[in-house]
């Protein structure tokens, strides 16, 4: 990847990195790569509510038009709506101005191809040279061939109306606690919750720019569990700032993080004959629970790199239909071709409804390992080259021996630090804390 594009788009601080400026050229470059030579050529543009994002959307919808690309600007909306709508507008790009989780500052600008699939690394890197070069497209129309803004009213709708037609129950004699967390799910949310027939109980809908993100939200799941507990909610959702992930709590108050989702997910749809190729993608911070409940109930895990960019590759070369992240990043193949938070709390909710089961019985089917993660300090040039050292090869294959099959060491470089980070699974937490203290000071003796 090159130096402004990441896994998930490109992301700054607004106004200081993420300029006005570069919102222009990357509407402007993005739009013509992705557009050009095709007749009457309109790209969906989108964002979640930070303060920051009336500033990026100008800037960026007039990058689009100045290259003679009409925008349908759908507001604020989750993202997978954006993915969503730029196929059911047959547009060709969808474009999302957001950060997800991250603080308020920040922000970002993420694209999605006609067909609602995040850019492949080859297009990223041409849209990035140009710019980098400080280059330009040849194409200034004037006149009527000038790109127009079109406001979409109704985009919130199209949406949720359309991720009804995702399952086949209602939602009739259950309450729900919604955490929107001042981000873009705060009226979508709900509407389509209280539609389905819940009765509802919403916390952190009412943003004003500023307060996305801020002790609430998915990174703050203690907020959606003192909501469900308070009001005797049967389950709570909450959802990031840019709705495309979700972490649920059950009726007692537990969390049900993505790894479980998946667990509960799958079997269900694998009971149903749904579940394509009996497969569910994960990555390699997925819990070993996750991998003990699915194949005991015959279904295959396949785990890539973190990130739901490798998740999504794997999904899509393999034909899978269920993939994602502990971090509650979910993607239904069959619905949506990113994570898409409300989508999963629609499924979750569904079985549910269809099984009769509470969520805390239906969380049963997976018992989570405890993790421990500990970091060892190395030289810089060191924390790749870890499992060349024969002594620290051998200590992992003698753990990994030691466990049967019931836990496991993973060890990878951090991207930013002088660290190796060592993270065991295993059944009894003071013993996995102790092996993972004692793997992580034979690394730091070796290559520190």
């Amino acid at each position: 990847m090159g130096t402004l594009f990441g896994t998930d788009g490109v992301r700054g601080i607004a106004n200081e990195e993420l300029t006005s400026e570069l919102a222009y050229k990357l509407g402007r470059i993005g739009s013509y790569i992705l557009t050009n030579g095709k007749k009457q050529p309109k790209i969906v543009v989108g964002m979640d509510t930070r303060i920051s994002g009336d500033m990026l959307e100008s800037a960026l919808i007039a990058g689009i038009c100045s290259v003679g690309v009409d925008v349908l600007s759908v507001g604020v909306v989750p993202t997978p709506a954006v993915a969503y709508l730029t196929r059911a507008h047959n547009a060709d790009a969808g474009i999302v101005i957001s950060a997800s989780h991250n603080p308020v500052e920040y922000n970002g600008i993420k694209f999605f191809n006609s067909n609602g699939y995040k850019l492949k690394d080859e297009v990223e890197e041409r849209i990035e040279n140009i710019i980098l070069e400080n280059a330009d497209v040849d194409i200034r129309p004037t006149g009527k061939e000038v790109g127009r803004k079109m406001i979409v009213k109704n985009a919130i709708e199209e949406y949720t109306q359309y991720l009804k037609t995702t399952i086949n129950v209602n939602f009739e004699g259950l309450k729900i606690a919604i955490d929107c967390g001042n981000g873009a799910s705060y009226e979508a949310a709900p509407i389509l919750l209280k539609e389905l027939g819940a009765e509802v109980e919403v916390i952190h809908n009412t943003p004003n720019g500023v307060n996305i993100n801020v002790n609430c939200g998915s990174t703050n799941p203690e907020m959606v569990q003192e909501l469900v507990l308070e009001t005797g909610a049967d389950i709570g959702v909450s959802f990031d700032g840019d709705a495309d992930r979700l972490i649920a709590v059950d009726e007692t108050g537990n969390i049900v993080d993505g790894d479980h989702i998946m667990a509960i997910c799958g079997i269900h749809l694998a009971n149903k004959g749904k579940l394509g190729t009996k497969t569910v993608v994960g990555t390699v911070m997925s819990n070993m629970g996750l991998d003990m409940c699915l194949n005991k109930n015959n279904i295959n895990i396949v785990k890539t790199k973190v990130g739901d960019r490798y998740v999504l590759e794997e999904m899509v070369s393999g034909g899978h239909s269920l993939g994602g992240e502990q971090s509650g990043h979910i993607i239904f193949l069959d619905y949506n071709t990113t994570g898409d938070g409300l989508l999963t709390a629609l499924q979750l909710i569904s079985v549910i409804k269809e099984t009769g089961k509470s969520l805390s019985q239906l969380a049963t089917v997976m018992t989570q390992l405890p993790q421990v993660l500990v970091n060892a300090k190395v030289k810089n040039g060191n924390k790749n080259t870890f499992m060349k050292d024969e002594v620290v090869k051998a200590e992992v294959e003698k753990l990994e021996k030691s466990f049967e099959g019931k836990g496991r060491v993973l060890i990878r470089p951090s991207g930013t630090e002088p660290l190796v980070r060592v993270m065991i699974e295993g059944q009894d937490e003071g013993e996995i804390r102790k092996l993972a203290e004692e793997l992580a000071g034979i690394i730091e003796n070796r290559l520190g």
